[in-house]
């Protein structure tokens, strides 16, 4: 059984990784730690959570839990991520795994110094969707790619959110944006360069929207589309030109609300279907093989490291700032 604490009170601590837990036979959420203790009782109470701890730090230095879970703001990943891994714990942290690419290199650095595993939680990658999206690519069956189409868009009108606030690492493509560019790359065939970024903006810092092109080894062309608020409401999906045909994904995501595959291939048309089992079920199954056999990552932390480097490179092409810890403000 891996003993899994929870590192705050996150809205996305219940369907992430409480419920599956409850549905899981090797994973159990035993301790929870956060700033608010009466926030985190009432928390508690309402998931069946039986240990409270005031800090960060005292939930870390519980000798009874083996793996942290931290769906903390971006800004604050690395800092406790890191801290995590030196006290001799596990960790699955919410995506982005870091505020820029540097510091997600040093929370590789830092899992691979402890030999403890860092996985960036992209829930999505683990469902049979996400593979099978690799797989048709890879097959050969499209022929040779030439363009993608990697759009995450969703209305999120309300700015005083965190993901609104630069302190805390917000931003359309941090938030949207890192989903997008994974999965761009996951049938990219390689690490793409950015060619261009345009933003749309809530303020200097905080981008509301974004579009950037990508090239990657192959001569492949990528397009990522992200939004918390524009003109584009609601888009979800993933779009892969080849020179023989073309595959169209709707909600690759979270597969288990709803989704839609169609492969076309000459005249030709095909849809599959996937399992509605949550793509957090999946997550940590492979979290739980990782921690206590061994098993190998598809979004291990030195994947992460890619993912914040294509990030920081929209932002700089965009004439942007990276986004930066909590603690380095200064910079």
């Amino acid at each position: 059984m891996l003993r899994i604490g929870l590192m705050g009170a996150a809205k996305i601590a219940p369907s992430a990784l409480i419920a599956p837990c409850k549905g899981s036979s090797t994973a159990s959420v035993v301790a929870i730690g956060a700033r608010d203790r009466t926030r985190a009782e009432a928390f508690a109470a309402k998931h069946g959570i039986p240990r409270i701890h005031d800090s960060y730090a005292a939930l870390i230095a519980d000798p009874d839990i083996d793996a942290l879970y931290i769906p903390l703001p971006n800004g604050l990943h690395g800092e406790w991520a890191i801290k995590a891994v030196q006290a001799g714990k596990h960790v699955l942290c919410e995506k982005p795994l870091a505020a820029n690419e540097a510091e997600a290199q040093a929370m590789s650095d830092a899992a691979d110094k402890a030999g403890r595993v860092m996985m960036e939680a992209f829930h999505y990658r683990y469902h049979p969707l996400a593979q099978r999206m690799k797989e048709i690519v890879d097959s050969g069956e499209l022929g040779e790619t030439r363009e993608i189409y990697s759009t995450m868009c969703f209305p999120l009108p309300l700015f005083g959110d965190i993901r609104y606030n630069f302190a805390l690492g917000g931003g359309a493509m941090m938030d949207a944006g890192c989903y997008a560019v994974h999965m761009a790359r996951l049938v990219g065939g390689g690490e793409p360069e950015v060619l261009s970024a345009k933003p749309l903006l809530r303020n200097p810092e905080i981008d509301r929207a974004m579009k950037a092109d990508l090239r990657f080894p192959s001569g492949a062309m990528g397009h990522v589309h992200v939004s918390m608020w524009s003109w584009k409401l609601l888009e979800l999906s993933l779009r892969v030109v080849g020179s023989k045909g073309e595959m169209r994904v709707t909600n690759p995501i979270a597969p288990q609300a709803f989704h839609k595959m169609t492969v076309k291939v000459g005249t030709e048309k095909r849809a599959e279907r996937f399992s509605k089992r949550p793509s957090y079920a999946y997550q940590l199954d492979a979290f739980v093989a990782a921690c206590i056999d061994g098993k190998p990552m598809l979004t291990p932390a030195s994947d992460g490291v890619k993912n914040m480097r294509v990030i920081d490179a929209i932002y700089r092409a965009a004439g942007m700032s990276i986004r930066w810890p909590a603690d380095q403000q200064d910079h």
